[in-house]
């Protein structure tokens, strides 16, 4: 495995920069770090590309937990400003889209079903999450968006932002899930007054609202579900 000092990219051999190997061997031929490299396209002053996309890694400690780092969280790296981290971000979205469009999609025609593919993102959370998932006519997933991070309010989970990426996608349904970090999913006054506006909204523009998921956690749900969803009670 090829190390880096920490010199100038310009004084490592032609034939070991991340750019000639992969013109050379293809990108399959690259280290995680090289293909990092690639992206980040410069280091700092005395510290090559290289080694900063090294340094990011071992912080990170795996792609897959670099996958889940936001804007902050790649600022607070040294080398790291706001441009490279959003150009970081985009990327990792653009993969995971990628990905998920190669995947057969699920069929969500269930709040069971919806807390069940979302329960492993929203469980560690600490914060509040807002995410649209657009489905087709049979109630297949077409893509999943993160709307926003805060507080669920009226003024956060506005209709725009949320069907602007449903009309885009061009999808016949939405549902719009949100989760509760304490864990109770029974919703808040903020809650209903969102649910009320969100269908109020898909009724005009003629996108259905297949429902809005509140989640939270089975062991602390007082009907030990793990979630609340507003079609089941009959509030869509």
């Amino acid at each position: 495995m090829t190390t880096y000092p920490t010199i100038p990219l310009k004084e490592i051999e032609i034939e070991e920069r991340p750019q000639e190997r992969l013109l050379r061997l293809g990108a399959s031929a690259l280290s995680d770090s090289e293909l990092l490299a690639m992206i980040l396209r410069s280091g700092t002053k005395g510290t090559n590309v290289l080694v900063l996309a090294k340094k990011i890694l071992k912080e990170a400690g795996s792609l897959q937990n670099l996958a889940k780092y936001s804007l902050e969280d790649f600022v607070k790296i040294n080398g790291i400003g706001e441009v490279k981290g959003l150009q970081l971000q985009a990327i990792i979205e653009l993969s995971g889209r990628i990905s998920s469009s190669t995947e057969k999609q699920p069929l969500l025609n269930s709040p069971q079903k919806i807390y069940q593919f979302l329960e492993n993102k929203t469980i560690r959370l600490d914060i509040e999450k807002v995410w649209v998932l657009c489905l087709n006519r049979k109630n297949y997933l077409m893509n999943v968006y993160e709307i926003t991070s805060g507080t669920a309010t009226s003024s956060l989970i506005h209709p725009r932002e949320i069907f602007r990426v449903a009309i885009r996608i061009g999808c016949t349904a939405i549902v719009v899930v949100h989760n509760h970090p304490s864990g109770d999913p029974s919703p808040s006054k903020a809650d209903i007054e969102v649910a009320k506006i969100l269908l109020k909204s898909s009724k005009i523009i003629s996108i259905e609202l297949l429902d809005f998921l509140i989640i939270g956690k089975k062991s602390i749900d007082p009907m030990q579900l793990g979630y609340y969803s507003f079609r089941d009670k009959n509030l869509l």
